[in-house]
């Protein structure tokens, strides 16, 4: 692709600047309870890397930043607490339930499997068109500089998402969709650090060039060495704030 390389060398990874993050005032919803517009907006916050693992959740804060009183906040926080997204620790409050080694390592493992699957199975049956999609795709995640972390994985969710489209394979498209909400909040962790976020681009470009050669083993491998090294960068960050021996638990 035309100028992406210059683009890339252009965007050092000193030069990669996240806005600061906050949480956007709820919209309400005549079809929802506003403890439920609260709750999915607090869910996708922490699922898209805005509310980190380990983030003490202040109920004054959070509704303050949403436009909201404290009670749908507290039933939000309630309520993910029931599914494992939020921990209550006594006599301290509420924090962002952290990820173990062992999740990380079990998650991605099926992932590069998937992952490495439909993109071998996309360089057969991609389009021009969706490789039209991919291409522009990187153009603007490289053109935008100073993107903050839930815009960069959105823009890196969509991305793979394309990928997984054009597999053509309904079952395996359905399984990755499933996995969503697992992948996501590793994805952000991830993208976080420094310079990730332009090596992520640069692998996605290589993964592009193959598919558009329509080289299926390439595609394949690639696919799954992007998901490594995303992982690596997993561990890496995991590993500062957890035991060794969590990978075993």
């Amino acid at each position: 692709m035309y100028g992406l390389h210059q683009q890339l060398e252009n965007m050092g990874m000193e030069g990669e600047t996240f806005m600061g993050k906050r949480l956007l005032p709820v919209i309400l919803d005549g079809y929802k309870p506003l403890r439920e517009i609260v709750f999915e907006s607090m869910r996708e916050a922490i699922l898209s890397g805005i509310l980190e693992p380990g983030e003490r959740l202040m109920e004054i804060q959070l509704a303050e930043e949403m436009g909201v009183s404290r009670t749908p906040v507290r039933e939000a926080i309630r309520k993910l607490e029931l599914e494992n997204f939020v921990v209550m620790i006594p006599r301290k409050g509420a924090y962002v339930a952290g990820v173990s080694l062992k999740d990380v390592a079990d998650v991605f493992e099926i992932r590069s499997a998937l992952e490495g699957l439909a993109a071998g199975l996309a360089a057969e049956r991609i389009t021009e068109d969706e490789l039209e999609q991919m291409e522009q795709a990187l153009f603007f995640r490289v053109s935008e500089v100073e993107m903050d972390l839930e815009q960069i994985v959105k823009s890196d969710t969509d991305f793979h998402a394309l990928v997984y489209r054009a597999s053509r394979n309904e079952r395996l498209i359905q399984i990755l969709e499933n996995l969503r909400e697992q992948i996501q909040r590793f994805r952000a962790t991830s993208l976080a650090v420094p310079g990730r976020n332009k090596l992520a681009i640069e692998e996605h470009r290589m993964i592009v060039e193959a598919l558009r050669s329509h080289n299926s083993e390439e595609a394949q491998s690639l696919a799954i060495s992007h998901i490594v090294t995303a992982e690596n960068v997993m561990f890496e960050t995991l590993s500062l704030k957890n035991e060794p021996d969590k990978v075993d638990q």
